[in-house]
């Protein structure tokens, strides 16, 4: 995974708007833990890329010491035999002179290689310290995302099984508004004005049929009453 692949991945995914995603989701929980379990894969994925980058920066570091460090023991060997030299130019020993001398010119020109590659990876080791530092602030708010969708998760469960359960009683609420028991009660209570009304006529009917009996008798009555005088007076005459 190449540098700009690691940056743009890291980028992208701190960026990454949890709001706007759930706005789009159809189910808006799966959706969360499917992006839960991208996510803490790609942070993993994302952490052996930054590791390897961190890695090699630390191996051009450790060559870039060990240049510095050879130049500085080349440039030791240099001084000790142009000193060796001069000490046996100074004693007569021209020709093994020239020798050390051409011993100090080989160590300063290891000297001056060392100092070159040394100076060539300053600016790669300045360069990636910048991007690793990218990266490792880049994983520290990919891990901050991942606690918010977590978080935002239970938030969403919790919200929807009160809203399922709110939804449950509403639809209980409703089923009892169309089954409504008053009516019932109305009705039942026509009912009993009806049979009510009934036994009225009934006992209205039955008043009045003993009210006719009543008249029969008295006409009876003075039928006998009748009959008897009819009967005295015959007798008296």
């Amino acid at each position: 995974m190449t540098k700009q692949t690691v940056l743009g991945r890291v980028a992208q995914l701190a960026r990454a708007n949890i709001n706007a995603l759930l706005d789009q989701a159809e189910d808006p929980q799966k959706m969360l833990d499917q992006l839960i379990r991208d996510y803490t894969a790609n942070i993993a994925e994302a952490e052996q890329a930054v590791a390897a980058t961190i890695g090699n920066l630390r191996l051009l570091e450790e060559d870039h010491r060990e240049d510095v460090d050879a130049a500085g023991e080349w440039g030791r060997k240099a001084l000790a035999a142009s000193r060796k030299a001069d000490e046996l130019r100074a004693g007569g020993s021209g020709a093994e002179a020239d020798t050390f001398d051409n011993l100090a010119k080989v160590a300063l020109e290891r000297q001056l290689r060392s100092e070159r590659e040394a100076r060539t990876a300053e600016p790669t080791i300045a360069s990636q310290t910048v991007v690793v530092e990218q990266l490792k602030s880049g994983l520290d708010r990919m891990g901050t995302k991942l606690t918010q969708l977590r978080s935002k998760r239970d938030e969403l469960v919790a919200r929807a099984a009160s809203a399922q359960a709110q939804n449950r009683m509403m639809d209980a609420v409703e089923s009892i508004d169309v089954m409504d028991p008053t009516s019932e009660l109305g009705r039942f209570e026509d009912k009993v004005r009806r049979e009510e009304a009934k036994a009225v006529g009934k006992q209205e009917l039955a008043a009045s049929s003993l009210d006719a009996q009543f008249e029969q008798l008295d006409s009876l009555g003075d039928s006998a009453e009748i009959e008897t005088r009819l009967a005295a007076l015959k007798s008296a005459s």
